[in-house]
C-alpha cells in the first residue's frame, strides 16, 4: 500500500467531475458517516469514491482512522484504497478499489442473484482471513468493529474484500481491549460492546459468528420475526438438532436429495462454528487464525465431494 504522504491527491473538483456531480444514479451505498459513488477517472479507470459527511459528529474522526488503518495495511481481502481527497474543513474522501459485484448484502438478498455452499464458504474464508490479518498481522491490532454483509464486498471473480474502517479501533501498545461509545450495527455487536463499550478483536469474532449464520440461514439479525428473547443466535440454538431444514437457506437445499443431504451437512457444520464464536464470554471465543482453518477443512471436504460426484 502506498503511503498517504505519496499519494497523488485529487481535488473536489476532479472527483465531482469523475462521479458526475455525486449524482444519486451514481449512488453505491450509505454509511454512518458517508456515502459511496461510482467515478470514471479521465483514463478510464472505474473507482469508488466515499465522500464524507462533515456536518455529523465524528465524520472528522472517521475520516482520519480509515486513513490510518488503510495506509498500514495491505491484504487481498482488503479494499484497497487509491488515493484522498482533503480539502481543510470543506471536503473529504477516499478513493478507492471499485467492486463490481457489489455487496455480499446484495447477492444474499436479491431475487436475482444466487450464492451456492461453495460460493459462500469462499466469501467466508476471505472475509476470515481478512479480520485473521487485522487482528494477528500487524504490530497494531485494529478491530473492524461494524462486520456485516454490506462491508463485505465482491470483485469481478467474486472473491470478498472487507470495507468500511469508519469505526475500527487501533489497539496500541499491547492494549487488548478499550472502552469507546461508538456503537456498531445492532444484531451484529457483541454482548460486552453494547452494554459495556468494551472494544477488542473478539468483538469482530463474535460478528462473525453472526454474520456465518445469516449467510447460511439468510435471515438478517435485524429481521422483524426477531422480537424480545428470540434473536437469530437463539433461533439457530433451537432449531440447529431438530429441524435444521426451517433455517437453512431453501436456496442452498433446492437439489436433488442426495446432494440436498451433502448441502445440509456443510449448512450443520458452519452454523455450529458460527456458534462458537458467539458464545457470551469473549474469553471462550475462538481467535480468528483457529475459525481460518475450520473453514478451511470444510472447504477441503466439500470439494472432495464434488470430485466424487463428477
Amino acid at each position: 500500500m502506498i503511503p498517504l504522504g505519496t499519494w497523488r491527491r485529487f481535488s473536489d473538483h476532479e472527483l465531482r467531475q469523475a462521479t458526475d456531480g455525486f449524482n444519486d444514479s451514481r449512488l453505491l451505498g450509505n454509511g454512518s458517516y458517508g456515502s459511496v459513488f461510482q467515478g470514471t477517472l479521465q483514463d478510464g479507470t472505474v473507482i469508488a469514491v466515499k465522500v464524507f459527511k462533515l456536518e455529523l459528529e465524528g465524520a472528522f474522526k472517521s475520516f482520519d482512522v480509515e486513513c490510518e488503518v488503510l495506509r498500514n495495511t495491505r491484504h487481498r481481502n482488503l479494499v484497497k484504497v487509491i488515493s484522498s481527497c482533503s480539502n481543510d474543513l470543506n471536503f473529504k474522501a477516499l478513493v478507492l478499489e471499485f467492486m463490481p459485484n457489489g455487496s455480499l448484502d446484495k447477492w444474499l438478498y436479491s431475487n436475482n442473484q444466487y450464492l451456492d455452499i461453495l460460493q459462500r464458504l469462499n466469501i467466508m474464508i476471505d472475509a476470515a482471513s481478512a479480520l485473521e490479518y487485522l487482528h494477528h498481522g500487524n504490530a497494531t491490532p485494529v478491530v473492524h468493529c461494524d462486520l456485516k454483509p454490506n462491508n463485505v464486498l465482491l470483485d469481478e471473480d467474486m472473491v470478498a474484500h472487507l470495507s468500511d474502517f469508519g469505526i475500527a479501533k487501533l489497539l496500541c501498545d499491547e492494549v487488548s481491549m478499550i472502552q469507546t461509545m461508538t456503537m456498531a450495527t445492532f444484531g451484529y455487536m457483541a454482548p460486552e460492546y453494547g452494554i459495556e463499550g468494551i472494544i477488542s478483536t473478539k468483538g469482530d469474532v463474535y460478528s462473525f459468528g453472526i454474520l456465518l449464520m445469516e449467510i447460511i440461514t439468510r435471515k438478517k439479525p435485524t429481521d422483524e420475526m426477531f422480537a424480545g428473547e428470540k434473536s437469530l443466535k437463539s433461533w439457530v440454538i433451537e432449531s440447529i438438532s431438530s429441524s435444521l431444514n426451517q433455517v437453512v437457506d431453501p436456496k442452498l437445499l433446492s437439489t436433488i436429495r442426495r446432494e440436498h443431504l451433502k448441502v445440509k451437512n456443510y449448512a450443520l457444520s458452519i452454523l455450529q462454528l458460527g456458534l462458537e464464536c458467539c458464545v457470551e464470554l469473549p474469553n471462550e471465543r475462538l481467535h480468528m487464525k483457529e475459525i481460518v482453518t475450520k473453514l478451511k477443512k470444510i472447504k477441503v471436504k466439500l470439494l472432495r465431494d464434488m470430485e466424487r460426484v463428477r
